[in-house]
């Protein structure tokens, strides 16, 4: 995300809490889709993830007016998700959290061998990420899937800086180990 972008999320957001519906359509839009996926990823249902995304937007609209800009809004964006879909999982008793809904994006300028590889270490990948413990799939799925920060991360998670370096680095070694098993050698960036 941009600086330019950032910063106009920040207006969007003070101009939400004046009540400008219009300013709620576009931060909506903005990021509605990541919202979706990342509580998709948490609470592994369709139709939650959905009505994850509206309780998440409800609450940007009555609490607008207490942002108090410490983070980018789509960190407070995905904390706000990550909150609700908690709360929805201790209220569910299969709470597990599994990667098998991410989505691989297929590439279209690819030829038919190249997506078919693509799918294939894609597949493999997300089913070694269900080998990583719940707390080291989320600092993953934050970091390479949501691009956010150390820093971010903490936020979202509620954990130390150090915490989350400390847990990724576990992550990508176990990972790497994985996939290696699984026969892919390059390992994770």
């Amino acid at each position: 995300m941009s600086v330019t972008q950032a910063a106009s999320d920040e207006i969007l957001i003070a101009r939400i809490a004046q009540g400008d519906r219009l300013a709620m359509q576009v931060l909506y839009g903005r990021h509605h889709v990541r919202v979706y996926r990342f509580g998709l990823r948490l609470v592994r249902d369709e139709q939650k993830a959905e009505d994850l995304i509206s309780e998440v937007f409800l609450d940007v609209w009555r609490q607008a007016g207490k942002f108090e800009g410490r983070s980018a809004v789509s960190t407070w964006l995905l904390a706000i998700t990550r909150f609700k879909a908690l709360s929805a999982l201790r209220r569910r008793k299969d709470f597990e959290l599994d990667d098998d809904a991410a989505n691989a994006i297929e590439d279209t300028s690819d030829d038919p061998e190249t997506v078919v590889q693509k799918k294939d270490t894609s597949a493999a990948l997300r089913e070694c990420l269900t080998g990583l413990s719940p707390d080291h799939r989320e600092i993953v799925d934050l970091v390479y899937y949501h691009e956010k920060s150390v820093e971010e991360v903490a936020e979202i998670v509620g954990i130390p800086e150090n915490t989350v370096k400390t847990r990724l680095f576990y992550a990508r070694k176990k990972l790497a180990e994985l996939l290696k098993a699984a026969g892919i050698e390059r390992g994770w960036p």
